[in-house]
């Protein structure tokens, strides 16, 4: 971009306005939004916030981003069904209406990361709660659904009771199979990290941990499932649960129309 204009340009074509003016600018990518994925028509807040996060893996760049900056390579490795391009170039629109930026840190290979703007932090309550709603359709999993530490770090901050943590301490560690995370309680606030807790009480749920949070499961029953295996016994699943649950909702049923 320089005084004259904004030029953009691709492998098969070169576009070039005729004004720098920020309303024109945004004029044009609308425009080419419109022609290239299309937008809804709509004058409405709703309908703006679909077109920016409500594209294809948009929630998800915000859920991984939610945890820690993140280079294109490293959100690719948690989201490994994006074509890399497609997620580099909706990273691009979402940085472009203000939803994500560069962090100023690199990975470990040198890649700039990016993080979410102050603008984009203001998603995360009604991310938890879309999927906190969401869970009500979680049966078994299906052949290809993976499970990684982003998607449970943000698990647990969906799932955490705040107003029944306060004046309350206490530290776990999580262990979903290979993936290993921790949770931090402290007087109604929740850190969660990824790795081990030095001297925190293990919860191994196995695949009862979504049962157990919407309490159609009994810590009994899970115990005597022989699925989970607790640092302390029951007593130490229990006191987790007084501070983590979903609300049940029961399964949708499903219709032909």
């Amino acid at each position: 971009m320089d005084g004259d204009g904004l030029t953009i340009t691709g492998d098969g074509f070169s576009l070039t306005t005729n004004s720098s003016d920020q309303g024109s600018l945004d004029t044009v990518v609308t425009e080419l939004q419109g022609i290239v994925r299309g937008t809804y028509g709509q004058y409405c807040g709703l309908s703006r916030a679909i077109e920016v996060v409500g594209e294809r893996w948009g929630m998800l760049v915000v859920r991984d981003l939610l945890t820690n900056p993140k280079s294109a390579l490293e959100l690719h490795q948690g989201l490994p069904g994006v074509p890399l391009n497609l997620l580099t170039m909706r990273i691009r629109e979402m940085a472009f209406c203000g939803v994500l930026e560069k962090s100023g840190t690199i990975d470990e290979d040198g890649h700039e990361q990016y993080q979410l703007t102050r603008y984009g932090r203001r998603l995360e309550d009604v991310l938890l709660a879309f999927g906190r709603w969401g869970s009500a359709m979680l049966a078994e999993p299906r052949p290809e659904d993976i499970v990684t530490e982003d998607s449970l770090m943000v698990a647990m901050r969906a799932t955490f009771l705040r107003d029944a943590a306060i004046g309350r301490s206490a530290r776990y560690e999580l262990r979903f199979d290979e993936i290993v995370i921790h949770v931090v309680v402290e007087d109604g606030h929740l850190e969660v990290g990824r790795g081990p807790l030095a001297g925190a009480p293990v919860i191994e749920p196995g695949h009862t941990m979504k049962d157990l949070l919407a309490r159609v499961m009994t810590v009994d029953e899970a115990m005597a499932s022989g699925q989970v295996h607790v640092t302390g016994g029951a007593d130490t699943l229990a006191s987790f649960l007084t501070m983590f649950a979903l609300p049940y909702q029961p399964v949708p049923q499903r219709s032909l129309v």
